[in-house]
């Protein structure tokens, strides 16, 4: 699907379909937006911009150094969109070309900052001038999103302390929780990053315009990251003493198991060693009288209170 919009005296058009180029003067398009385009969708925006887009394939395969890139007078751009899925996090290529004043956007799914920058074009027209403002606000709007999946984590650490400080099913799946948990606070700070060098990239291009107002939001969203970053940082250290922690009641938990064996051993092994020898078919002191047994069982359990009166008296129980 392509989406083209473009100025219209005073208000921002929409065209969904390539044949209209034609019909368009670049002077007026601001955004073409590709959303898992066809073949002939592609060939028409690469003819009408004079440049080749990368596949999906071809994004996908770019290394985080080279996500950013010049040619003549065109700037590209990749990088990842998170998405929450159950307990994952999905990350979507995305792809800007910056030609002059137009931006090209090539995406595989829909995604909710793209939306909502498309919504707000139609309430606020004035708002964008060209294609490097639109850039902005998406980049600043998907920061934004990039803030709620960390406050999310953030929460989802907090309520895991709660569990651990209240002792509720502290066990190996409650581990295996913190450390998907992990994999996703590695995901989103991996993805903040990426962002933080594609803008300072995109500051230090002398492609990029001289406005000076789309100068600072651009270095507002770099504090924006650097904040994310720090938050980040944070709960994934959180969420490491959370395992320590984790790991360290588990370790208790099966120590206390196996001293209550190891004191049940040696509690009945004084009492097994009376009841082996009278078991034996030998002639032993007491084997003539009727009431023998009651002595051998008191016998028994003097020694079972003695040893646990001595495990006692030295704090071992």
């Amino acid at each position: 699907m392509i989406k083209i919009f473009y100025r219209l005296g005073q208000d921002v058009a929409i065209s969904q379909s390539q044949t209209e180029f034609a019909a368009i003067g670049k002077e007026n398009v601001l955004w073409i937006d590709l959303l898992d385009p066809t073949g002939d969708e592609k060939r028409a925006v690469e003819s009408y911009l004079g440049t080749e887009i990368q596949s999906r394939a071809e994004a996908e395969e770019i290394e985080s150094s080279s996500r950013f890139s010049e040619e003549g007078k065109i700037v590209f751009a990749n990088t990842n969109f998170l998405s929450p899925a159950d307990d994952e996090m999905l990350m979507d290529p995305v792809s800007f070309i910056l030609a002059g004043r137009i931006l090209t956007t090539l995406r595989e799914i829909p995604l909710r900052s793209f939306t909502t920058i498309q919504n707000k074009m139609q309430a606020r027209p004035d708002m964008f001038e060209d294609g490097w403002h639109i850039f902005v606000e998406i980049m600043d709007k998907r920061v934004d999103l990039d803030a709620d999946i960390v406050e999310l984590i953030s929460k989802d650490v907090s309520q895991f302390s709660k569990r651990i400080n209240q002792q509720e099913d502290i066990n190996e799946e409650f581990l295996l929780d913190i450390n998907q948990l992990q994999e996703n606070a590695m995901f989103v700070r991996e993805n903040v990053v990426d962002k933080q060098r594609l803008i300072s990239n995109i500051l230090k291009s002398k492609l990029c315009p001289k406005d000076a107002g789309l100068r600072e939001d651009l270095g507002i969203i770099l504090q924006d990251i650097s904040s994310l970053i720090n938050h980040t940082n944070f709960a994934f250290e959180r969420l490491e003493y959370l395992q320590d922690t984790v790991v360290g009641i588990i370790n208790l938990d099966q120590n206390r198991i196996m001293k209550i064996f190891t004191f049940i051993s040696l509690l009945l092994m004084p009492a097994t060693l009376v009841a082996s020898f009278y078991g034996m078919n030998v002639t032993l002191p007491l084997a003539g009288i009727p009431w023998a047994w009651a002595l051998i069982l008191l016998l028994m359990a003097v020694m079972l209170i003695g040893i646990w009166l001595v495990f006692k008296k030295r704090r071992m129980l």
